[in-house]
């Protein structure tokens, strides 16, 4: 059951509905809502809304999360929107107003893409802005369905559908996490987020093989003949070499 908390109980109605639909998934055997959120919704049709919400900022997270990734490894490749090369040594967070300097009708194109893929998922769930039931998604339409399957991965047994449909908004909600830990964690050091991660793992590689074995050999009187390795010089710095 979904416990009541913060002294507000939720909706019957709200409870059954969120206890039978997709999301809950070890290691919490109920609803996790620590904020009793759901006590708020006034009515299914509402929660239901703000499912769509969760499923759509999870789908775009993802690929946002993607996103970066790609975009980082891929910024000097001449055939990525790069032929020319002014986008390269770039965190991704600086990506998008690099390509608004290179290509000036990116940003038209990005927002008529946006446009569009938005406007089929309105049609698809959401009621007629002139009818009763503006900004209320159609009475038998389920969150986040919008019958786009081009690779029919959708399975067609309830059980494995319930299944994928919970693996979804978990990643969702993972990915909605990572992205802004990703942004934040650029604007603080400025650097890409693989090569801020690579620099730290060779040093905790250096201090956990490399310099245990040196130390042996100068024990055992053997001259090893290294130089210290200088510390990483902050984003921005020269290294000297």
């Amino acid at each position: 059951m979904v416990a009541a908390r913060a002294g507000r109980a939720i909706a019957p109605d709200v409870a059954e509905w969120l206890e039978t639909a997709p999301g809950v998934s070890a290691p919490f055997p109920n609803v996790f809502d620590p904020l009793n959120i759901a006590a708020t919704a006034r009515d299914v049709a509402e929660m239901k809304r703000w499912r769509e919400a969760e499923i759509t900022h999870g789908r775009v997270s993802m690929l946002a999360a993607l996103g970066f990734v790609v975009g980082e490894q891929l910024e000097d490749f001449r055939g990525f929107l790069n032929f020319d090369g002014n986008i390269s040594g770039v965190p991704a967070i600086y990506q998008f107003q690099k390509v608004e300097e290179t290509r000036p009708l990116f940003w038209e194109t990005l927002v008529i893409v946006i446009g569009l893929a938005e406007s089929y998922r309105v049609s698809a769930g959401w009621a007629s802005p002139k009818s009763a039931d503006f900004n209320k998604l159609i009475a038998d339409y389920t969150p986040g369905d919008l019958g786009f399957d081009p690779l029919g991965l959708c399975p067609t047994d309830e059980a494995e559908l319930y299944e994928l449909k919970t693996k979804e908004l978990n990643n969702g909600r993972l990915a909605m996490i990572s992205i802004a830990g990703f942004v934040a964690q650029e604007l603080v050091v400025n650097r890409e987020i693989f090569e801020h991660l690579l620099l730290y793992l060779e040093d905790d590689v250096i201090a956990d093989v490399i310099d245990p074995i040196e130390k042996d050999l100068i024990k055992g009187g053997v001259d090893v003949g290294l130089t210290p390795l200088a510390p990483i010089p902050p984003a921005g710095v020269s290294a000297g070499l």
